[in-house]
């Protein structure tokens, strides 16, 4: 597996991440309990920020591991040429 399928790979599961904490913090106060009018809040809200700001570093560095990638992958071809 080389270098841009694992960063692309780490990519796709930090947007995985975000969206599901997103999700969840979106989706809050919608559930009720049974037989009640009043919305449950059982999202930890500190806990989906530390996940999403967790998301948001693992995308920024997978980018920079792509944006590596390419840069080798160019100087390589220009010694070559």
């Amino acid at each position: 597996m080389g270098v841009s399928a694992i960063a692309l790979q780490g990519l796709q599961q930090a947007q995985l991440q975000l969206e599901n904490s997103a999700s969840k913090v979106a989706g809050m106060g919608l559930a009720t309990t049974s037989g009640s009018e009043s919305p449950v809040d059982t999202v930890d809200l500190s806990k989906e920020m530390v996940t999403q700001l967790s998301a948001k570093n693992q995308y920024a560095v997978n980018l920079s591991v792509l944006k590596t990638g390419d840069e080798m992958t160019k100087t390589a071809i220009d010694m070559l040429a």
